[in-house]
């Protein structure tokens, strides 16, 4: 945090990902909806022109010429905002791609509301919940360039559907190239003892923001980056409810369905412990800077410390109760 950091695109790695990962084989095909130039996959097209597809306004269709293509022997990389592949071609990601566990990667940009100026037609805040509930579909949400090149590459020889989402703003490159990722696991950015913040994309950057402000306090947090929606990490979960007795998720998506609802669930089953969900609540997005909408909708650092705050006051109520947290 105290060295300058280094802001990448994550849709400049997917393409130079693509076309590296076309170079060595073939089976590996491009479509896009009419957003080429906005997910880069322009990119791949040029190089790889007999490869790629670009279907037009026409999102329902590229899944299923995407599912046709999967269901031939490709590997389809399926792309466009996040809210027009999640949101307007739902039914055929349900019907023709995850029901017949088809090869088809959909790789989504421009997702939560960091999309900014383009306003709530284009901010996709519900898209995790949405392919989180579909059967045999992996949902990844990659922290940055290095996890996006991973992410891509790992779905790439794996089988079955993922859906991979990044944002249009670039990120802080916080891992490092040699870091393992693997499907169903989160990696440990901070460790803490006394709250866990677990987060996922430019989230951990605010839950990075709010652990140094925390500590300032003598609060020791434990940060988590969790990548892999679904599967999800239930081991480094539960091992944080044990260890630290309090858990605040941060997410770029509604609480609704994403992540927080994810991490609640398993741990109402599991192992009870206090929750507080941090992301946008029962509302839709709005155009504006993305700096002012991240205040808007309380996804700053300092509505996460108040997040954890608010939750140590009830763990320290719930112990002096005798009441296990």
């Amino acid at each position: 945090m105290n060295k300058k950091m280094e802001f990448i695109s994550c849709r400049d790695i997917y393409a130079s990902t693509l076309i590296d990962l076309g170079k060595t084989n073939k089976d590996i095909v491009v479509l896009d909806a009419d957003l080429a130039k906005s997910t880069r996959t322009l990119k791949f097209g040029k190089v790889f022109p007999d490869r790629f597809f670009d279907l037009g306004v026409a999102e329902q269709n590229m899944m299923g010429v995407a599912a046709g293509l999967a269901a031939s022997g490709k590997t389809a990389f399926a792309s466009s905002f996040a809210m027009f592949a999640s949101g307007r071609a739902w039914e055929q990601i349900r019907n023709t791609i995850a029901y017949s566990n088809l090869n088809v990667k959909i790789f989504v940009t421009h997702g939560g509301i960091s999309v900014g100026g383009d306003g709530s037609s284009h901010q996709s805040l519900e898209d995790i919940a949405l392919m989180r509930v579909l059967p045999q579909m992996r949902v990844l949400v990659p922290l940055d360039g290095y996890e996006t090149e991973k992410a891509v590459r790992l779905a790439a020889k794996s089988p079955g559907p993922f859906y991979i989402r990044v944002s249009r703003e670039k990120v802080p490159q916080l891992t490092k190239k040699g870091d393992k990722f693997i499907l169903g696991k989160s990696s440990l950015l901070h460790p803490g003892g006394d709250v866990t913040i677990i987060a996922y994309g430019l989230m951990a950057f605010e839950g990075l923001k709010a652990e140094k402000i925390l500590a300032q306090e003598g609060i020791s947090v434990r940060l988590i980056n969790m990548s892999t929606i679904k599967p999800i990490d239930e081991e480094a979960i539960l091992q944080a409810a044990e260890e630290t007795g309090l858990i605040v998720t941060a997410e770029e998506h509604s609480i609704i369905g994403g992540l927080g609802s994810a991490v609640a669930e398993f741990l109402s089953e599991k192992n009870p412990t206090p929750v507080i969900r941090i992301g946008t609540r029962d509302r839709f997005g709005q155009s504006g800077a993305p700096r002012d909408l991240f205040a808007e909708y309380h996804l700053l650092a300092k509505d996460i410390v108040a997040a954890v705050k608010k939750g140590l006051k009830i763990k320290t109520s719930a112990k002096k109760s005798g009441v296990e947290a």
